[in-house]
């Protein structure tokens, strides 16, 4: 079997994944718009996910390292989130929605955590950049926005759930050809698992990003209705998202050629700074289209801070109780960042306006930058 053979499966689940995970993250706060819920319902139902994945990814994470699988799991996770997603676009309610909404997201959130994982170690495996395998997922999620855009523009958002099974049981077919990763020989425990929880440097560090990752995570959940708001239409808030994730997989794709450059921390810092530009700018725009035309930073921020942190955090925890550090560091990135986000977001938006919100992420984005720039600068880290 050649290496692109034995890679071919998991970019396929990766481009399969993420573009179903698209529809989440892209269109169910327009969804939920059209079902008449206001801005903080909306982020009651958006940080209902991040709590579930705060119980369910931890709990799949030590689950996977028990068991020594990830592919299992993976099949079982994509098998009961696709039967829950046909309940909760089939419920109006917000009780249920609610409800469903942390179902969908208890067994949603842990996958894509999983599938980066299963990439990381398969690249170290063939000694090939993780980018180039986590690109197909970027690639999947561009496609499936400009698609879903155009689809929900023509047939009508709340017929988003096709596509959205379309996609996950591609995912499902593809998963069971995966090559599962190869187990520790050391066997996990909760003791192991507790010493990630008094890694000093790890702890601080997923704290520091913080900052940065809410300012991420309140914007992938807001800029749908941010560009409705300002006159755009479901197909150009596909488009934004194109143009944005598809500059995220160009930077995945050539992090061969320049990731290992400089430590890993600059490129935290340097992205945190762009965030903080980012932000500011689209606090002051009034147009539609110069928010699509600013959507080619997503790759110069999101890419290369998830790409940093990511190698950052692999090198510091454990190979035994490396799924569930991976799936702590997802977290931390959509998890706890996401709940703060969604009821921050969905309240400022209720109160003041989408600009103030955007206002508000590039003072976070500030914060979380200066932080990092400061633990770089005390600890002074060899490359780990």
């Amino acid at each position: 079997m050649s290496q692109n053979e034995s890679i071919t499966p998991l970019k396929t689940f990766l481009f399969a994944f993420f573009a179903t995970n698209t529809i989440i993250l892209s269109y169910i706060p327009i969804y939920l718009a059209d079902l008449g819920l206001s801005g903080t319902e909306i982020g009651w139902v958006l940080a209902i996910g991040p709590l579930a994945a705060l119980i369910s990814e931890p709990f799949w994470g030590y689950m996977s390292d028990k068991y020594k699988t990830v592919k299992r799991i993976l099949v079982f996770l994509l098998m009961a989130l696709l039967l829950v997603s046909i309940v909760f676009f089939n419920v109006y309610s917000l009780s249920f929605l609610l409800t469903f909404a942390f179902l969908l997201y208890f067994f949603s959130a842990p996958i894509g955590a999983f599938g980066d994982s299963l990439a990381q170690r398969r690249a170290d495996q063939l000694s090939i950049s993780f980018g180039t395998i986590r690109t197909w997922g970027s690639i999947g999620f561009a496609v499936s926005s400009l698609i879903v855009g155009q689809y929900a523009t023509i047939v009508g958002i709340e017929y988003i759930i096709w596509p959205y099974l379309l996609f996950g049981s591609l995912a499902l077919l593809v998963t069971f050809k995966l090559i599962d990763a190869e187990p520790a020989k050391e066997s996990v425990s909760l003791k192991s698992v507790k010493k990630l929880f008094q890694n000093g440097p790890l702890m601080l560090f997923l704290f520091f990003i913080m900052f940065i990752t809410i300012s991420h995570r309140t914007s992938d959940s807001f800029i749908g209705i941010y560009i409705i708001e300002l006159g755009g239409t479901e197909s150009l808030v596909g488009i934004s998202w194109f143009v944005g994730v598809i500059s995220e997989a160009i930077i995945f794709a050539t992090a061969f050629y320049w990731f290992k450059k400089y430590h890993t921390l600059i490129f935290i810092i340097f992205a945190g700074a762009l965030y903080t530009v980012r932000w500011f700018l689209y606090g002051v725009i009034h147009d539609p289209w110069i928010v699509i035309g600013l959507q080619f930073m997503h790759g110069l921020t999101f890419a290369v801070l998830y790409l940093a942190a990511f190698d950052y955090i692999t090198r510091l925890i454990p190979k035994v109780v490396q799924s569930t550090g991976h799936l702590m560091f997802h977290t931390v990135f959509f998890g706890i960042s996401g709940i703060i986000g969604s009821l921050m977001g969905g309240t400022i938006i209720d109160h003041y306006s989408v600009n103030a919100l955007y206002t508000v992420l590039g003072v976070f984005a500030l914060i979380g930058t200066m932080l990092i720039l400061t633990y770089h600068l005390l600890f002074n880290f060899k490359r780990v």
